[in-house]
């Protein structure tokens, strides 16, 4: 893995993990295209370094806008505070028993069985990315004839319930964006622009580092006697969260414009298009 693939890579998933396009997506069609193995242990731990950048990215992009909002008050804080536990509890309960019940049933037969084993798979990330197109799609087309009379950050129990169950149907599934999900629900059930996607991205900040100790603990234990091995391909990776981060805080800046000026179908579209070109690529053999 060259100095250039990292840095392609980097620029990818920076653009693609913040806007709803799936990150994880994109990234695995880039590394077939490179001729890489997605499930190598080198891209697993290129790609936690990755997440790193991205979600810096996210902090230092979203933190005055938060504390405007969240942080104002301490009954702002709290209200903010107990929907962040209860969302991110709900997508545990939902992504966690999806993935249990895709290891130990659908997979039963694999021995070590474990869920990043189907990322590669392109049929299924197509399918994905075209379920999570249509949900956007749609969602950004109701939102457009919805006239909005409130542009409160304050959300009911019922809307970040929602928002934190179907951000869970994204854990296991690559393609089906997290980001598109959590800001599409919330529109869905009148949550508004600005603060659906402040709740996304504050979601995405206590989601990710549980998601990639996962990933290091699986690359563990697979891979516990060749880590050391995996040392000098950590080095290149250091430069590929510069790359992410910067690409992240474009990506931010292009989501929020498309968001606030009624857009955002638009990502949908692109996502049905991505389909059929990752659908493509799946009948050619990569």
């Amino acid at each position: 893995m060259s100095l250039l693939h990292v840095i392609i890579l980097a620029i990818v998933q920076g653009f693609a993990e913040l806007l709803p396009i799936s990150s994880s997506a994109h990234v695995i069609v880039a590394e077939e295209l490179m001729g890489m193995n997605p499930a190598a242990p080198k891209m697993t731990l290129l790609l936690v370094m990755l997440h790193t950048g991205t979600m810096l990215a996210v902090i230092v992009y979203f933190w005055q806008r938060w504390r405007r909002t969240f942080f104002n008050s301490r009954a702002e804080f709290k209200n903010f505070a107990i929907a962040l536990v209860i969302a991110t509890f709900l997508t545990g309960l939902v992504g966690g028993g999806l993935i249990e019940f895709i290891e130990r049933v659908l997979m039963r037969n694999q021995p070590h069985a474990w869920i990043e084993q189907l990322f590669s798979h392109l049929g299924l990330i197509a399918i994905a990315l075209a379920v999570g197109g249509v949900f956007i799609l749609v969602a950004g087309l109701f939102e457009n004839r919805r006239h909005q009379t409130s542009a409160t950050h304050e959300m009911t129990p019922r809307q970040y319930g929602w928002i934190g169950a179907i951000q869970g149907l994204c854990v296991p599934f690559r393609g089906f964006s997290r980001s598109g999900a959590t800001i599409s629900t919330g529109l869905f059930f009148g949550v508004t622009r600005a603060c659906a996607e402040d709740f996304s991205f504050a979601l995405a900040v206590v989601l990710t580092p549980p998601a990639d100790a996962r990933e290091l603990w699986r690359l563990y234990r697979a891979h516990h006697d060749h880590l050391a091995a995996m040392v000098p391909a950590a080095m290149p990776s250091i430069l590929g969260v510069i790359f992410a981060f910067l690409a992240g805080l474009l990506a931010l800046r292009w989501l929020s414009r498309w968001l606030e000026k009624g857009r955002w179908h638009f990502f949908g579209i692109y996502c049905l298009v991505a389909a059929g070109v990752v659908g493509y690529l799946r009948m050619r053999g990569f």
